[in-house]
């Protein structure tokens, strides 16, 4: 391991408690991109996120979102949960609400699309995952169809945020070492569309 983690211990076992907890635990992202008016959009759906911390999207082709992101592909992915087990809130900054933080985690990036090849190869990656663990209610595409039907995005991380992973409201918070491409170069036009 290296980079920040490598530097702070405490850092390192959160960043490993969030992936097990997205892993594991998190089920669905919240996903906000930026609509046409200048405004932040959020909506839930399946993200997978990668130990690198970089998330893969795949998702229909009829989404809003895609025009969003061709637009601007600063997004948001966040995945929010239950409190970590034996978690305390005993010195509240600003307010005592009587609750204790949620698990949070944050992740700040750029979309890329990507090609129909590594569409596919993505797609079959994480819904082989899921029907091998008895998730089998979604339809299975066949590679043709995940071309007609889906699209896959590809988010390099920017900024990476864990809340809820160390002590009382102690949080996480780092830029990720590989700069993003620019939002000019990270805008790839969906294989076929111009």
């Amino acid at each position: 391991m290296s980079g920040p983690a490598a530097a702070d211990p405490q850092l390192a076992a959160a960043r490993r408690a969030a992936l097990a907890f997205v892993l594991e635990e998190a089920g669905f992202a919240q996903l906000t991109t930026i609509d046409r008016d200048g405004f932040p959009v959020g909506r839930s759906m399946t993200a997978f996120l990668n130990p690198d911390w970089s998330v893969d999207l795949v998702q229909r082709r009829t989404h809003a979102r895609l025009a969003q992101l061709r637009r601007d592909p600063r997004l948001l992915v966040t995945w929010v949960g239950d409190p970590a087990p034996g978690a305390t809130n005993d010195r509240p900054h600003v307010f005592d609400i009587g609750r204790l933080p949620p698990r949070a985690v944050y992740v700040r990036g750029t979309a890329a699309f990507l090609d129909d090849e590594a569409t596919i190869s993505l797609y079959l990656h994480h819904v082989g995952q899921q029907r091998a663990r008895g998730f089998t209610k979604a339809p299975l595409r066949a590679p043709a169809q995940v071309v007609e039907d889906l699209v896959g995005v590809h988010v390099t991380p920017h900024r990476i945020r864990l809340e809820g992973f160390g002590e009382g409201a102690q949080a996480f918070d780092w830029t990720h070492p590989d700069p993003p491409p620019s939002p000019a170069d990270a805008v790839r036009p969906i294989q076929g569309a111009t």
